[in-house]
């Protein structure tokens, strides 16, 4: 299966509001928030990824069609990092799970972007603490630090890739 990545165009917003509503449906099972009263979840920062630098909205296709989407910060939030670079968001619809299409796309993100990675996750977020565990490990060859957010439930990993 042909997977790929491309930068969501500003000419693109309603897919890209359309593909966080899904997502922001998805993670609802663990952030627990609710639709508001037109029936959407809203993601305050879409239209930070063309008005701030730093901030990369990515889609993910897979086969040709759209499989999710992948947003990338140039910072830390948690850890001191040389050259810092996060995942803000990282969602692979469900039909596209577990068929390697996340481990092809957190690849090609972080040899897009060399330098300082940290990769955080709620920790009542098991599946995303085992996906990138392994990619992590995988990715890095088990050079990676852990690090524990307690005061906002978080937990990740750093490493560099330069």
């Amino acid at each position: 299966m042909d997977i790929r990545i491309e930068p969501i165009l500003i000419e693109q917003k309603p897919v890209f509001v359309q593909m966080m509503e899904l997502y922001s449906y998805d993670f609802s099972v663990f952030s627990h928030d609710d639709v508001d009263e037109t029936g959407y979840f809203g993601y305050s920062h879409i239209d930070d990824y063309w008005k701030e630098a730093g901030r990369y909205p990515f889609f993910i296709r897979a086969g040709g069609k759209l499989a999710g989407l992948v947003l990338v910060r140039s910072c830390s939030e948690y850890q001191e990092l040389e050259n810092p670079h996060n995942i803000a968001e990282f969602f692979v619809m469900k039909k596209y799970r577990h068929k390697g299409v996340g481990r092809a796309v957190s690849r090609m993100i972080f040899d897009r972007f060399p330098g300082g990675w940290e990769i955080s996750m709620w920790k009542n977020n098991l599946p995303a603490q085992r996906f990138w565990h392994q990619i992590v490990s995988e990715y890095t060859n088990g050079k990676y630090k852990t690090f524990v957010a307690a005061e906002k439930d978080v937990v990740g990993y750093t490493f560099y890739n330069s």
